[in-house]
């Protein structure tokens, strides 16, 4: 009872707000500074997930697969990525269903800037922020190569970004859609990976990955335009607040914050289809030679066979005088005379 009050602010979302509606009253969520201890607390939690994972299911794995120090880093990190991708997928998908952000895709800008929410989207970012930044510690205890780091924090800086941005904007709907279609793509990448890793030859799901991916990035591309280019414009316009929780929602009011938001987009969207279709022709371009050097290497088995056939035979020829097996010319048998 003396500590259920700390322990809730740990547990629980807070800053609740009970909001008048038609059938009577609904509790929803705004952001705040003790959102940071709520994340705290769940930074433990993924870490702890984290490690059931590595100990009950990843190197299990890796004990009968024998991989290598490389590809056994590689193993787990995608591992990891698979079971939390998944679970992300699940879980936004559901929330987006249940709150009609699909069905109704005019909710996406409609009302803006969308303050209140309902408990599990706030809950669900949550647990992002704090899946993301646990990821920051986890590279110590991972032990994690001095070459991977930079590309790993680049990683979680992007994803923190984008999380915290949506988040901190009130772009919360329009964020879940956005992550939904990421980790689809980022979920079909890592399970090629493990797939690749027990059988190097099965390359199938990478090339579902690529679709996926393309698709994916053509959605995302098409949602940003709608909404910011099109959808925040019609919307009333906002001035700051910050006793509502509009801190920052209030910037998408002026059209040269909008303009620039969505170059920012369009930028680094070209950028990241830039760097796969470069992996695509890189991948490809391994593939082919690896073929070619197969066919060379069959044709000439090929032909070292055909000449030990020949070598076989009673003589070869050699600047056209026939010749043994040992070098030597063959001897003529005399004919006797009648």
């Amino acid at each position: 009872q003396v500590t259920a009050k700390t322990a809730f602010l740990f547990i629980l979302p807070q800053y609740n707000v009970s909001v008048p509606t038609a059938d009577g009253e609904l509790v929803q969520y705004h952001y705040g500074l003790k959102d940071l201890v709520t994340i705290l607390f769940y930074i433990f939690i993924a870490i702890i997930l984290h490690a059931v994972v590595q100990e009950y299911a990843l190197d299990k794995i890796n004990r009968r697969l024998h991989l290598s120090k490389v590809k056994h880093s590689k193993f787990n990190e995608s591992g990891q990525l698979v079971a939390f991708h998944l679970t992300s997928l699940i879980w936004c998908l559901y929330v987006v269903v249940t709150e009609g952000y699909i069905s109704n895709p005019r909710s996406l800008w409609e009302n803006y800037p969308h303050i209140y929410l309902p408990y599990q989207v706030k809950f669900f970012y949550l647990c992002q922020l704090a899946y993301w930044l646990h990821a920051l510690p986890e590279l110590y205890f991972q032990k994690v190569r001095k070459e991977e780091i930079p590309r790993q924090l680049r990683c979680i800086a992007l994803y923190l970004l984008h999380i915290a941005g949506a988040y901190l904007l009130n772009l919360t709907r329009l964020g879940l859609i956005l992550l939904l279609l990421q980790y689809l793509a980022e979920f079909f990448f890592h399970m090629a990976r493990l797939v690749c890793f027990t059988d190097e030859n099965n390359e199938k799901l990478f090339n579902v990955w690529a679709v996926v991916f393309v698709v994916t990035r053509l959605f995302t591309l098409t949602l940003y335009i709608l909404v910011i280019g099109f959808g925040l414009p019609r919307v009333e316009s906002q001035a700051l607040d910050p006793e509502r929780g509009n801190l920052f929602s209030f910037l998408f009011n002026n059209i040269l914050f909008r303009m620039s938001v969505l170059l920012l987009v369009c930028l680094f969207q070209a950028s990241v289809m830039w760097r796969f279709i470069h992996f695509q022709l890189r991948r490809w371009r391994e593939y082919w030679n690896e073929q070619s050097s197969r066919k060379r290497a069959a044709a000439a088995a090929g032909t070292k066979q055909q000449t030990k056939l020949l070598k076989r035979d009673s003589g070869y020829h050699e600047n056209g005088v026939v010749k043994a097996e040992n070098g030597t010319s063959p001897r003529t048998k005399k004919l006797k005379s009648p």
